[in-house]
């Protein structure tokens, strides 16, 4: 087992050989929970099978929470506000919505690298070289997945610590050494529906946007560099339809 910390890993994770591009994938419009969970069960399992290439989809969802295997229902504080999903991803409760870009990844570690540490270290990587293009400071913390922002504009912890908000969720699952389930970037979601669950457990911090941050960009121009960053990480992409 991999114990040096996730700041320190190796963090390309290109393909041990040439193989074909990662599928890109944009959805416009937003995509029910039940047909995206059933279109990344059925792309994982060839991709497995070597049937399909690997693939990355960005969309949005309408407002829910989901659910993952560590999710606590104490943590659910609006029952009935927004559908709850039960999903099999790693994580606890997470909200989904519009103004979220939700990012499925659908990648097979043993064309890259058979490392759940390093992966996840890999995926922080990413959305923090995103963030950075925006000249906002991403932060990994190796107590708790994800990407967090440093917020000196706000009073400190009770614990005195720095008041720190998260911009990314991370919620991955394996199977056969191919991931699904991904990433939530806050772009511009309505922050207050956070407030009908404990985000990922964390009662002690907060989270945060490229908007509330005072970045008024889109969710086209985050796109771009999302797209620019994985291929330094994970190599080539082309477009597809989905």
């Amino acid at each position: 087992m991999n114990n040096t910390i996730r700041q320190n890993l190796d963090h390309s994770f290109l393909p041990k050989v040439p193989s074909r591009p990662v599928e890109w994938v944009v959805s416009e419009e937003l995509v029910p929970y039940p047909f995206a969970l059933e279109q990344m069960e059925k792309r994982i399992a060839e991709i497995a099978s070597g049937e399909a290439d690997e693939r990355i989809w960005l969309l949005e969802h309408p407002p829910i929470y989901t659910a993952g295997t560590s999710a606590k229902q104490s943590d659910l504080l609006t029952p009935g506000r927004f559908p709850v999903y039960q999903t099999g991803r790693g994580g606890e409760f997470t909200y989904h919505g519009p103004g979220q870009r939700v990012i499925y990844i659908m990648l097979d570690l043993k064309r890259r690298k058979e490392d759940v540490r390093a992966f996840i270290g890999a995926l922080e990587e990413w959305i923090i070289q995103t963030l950075a293009a925006f000249n906002i400071k991403g932060e990994r913390r190796e107590d708790r997945v994800g990407v967090w922002v440093v917020r000196p504009d706000r009073p400190s912890t009770i614990k005195n610590e720095p008041a720190e908000d998260k911009i990314a969720a991370i919620g991955i699952r394996l199977r056969k050494w191919v991931s699904f389930h991904g990433i939530a970037l806050n772009v511009e979601p309505d922050l207050s529906h956070y407030s009908g669950i404990v985000p990922c457990g964390i009662s002690d911090h907060g989270v945060t946007s490229f908007v509330d941050l005072g970045l008024p960009v889109t969710m086209a121009d985050v796109d771009v560099v999302l797209r620019q960053t994985f291929e330094r990480i994970f190599g080539p992409t082309v477009s597809v339809g989905i």
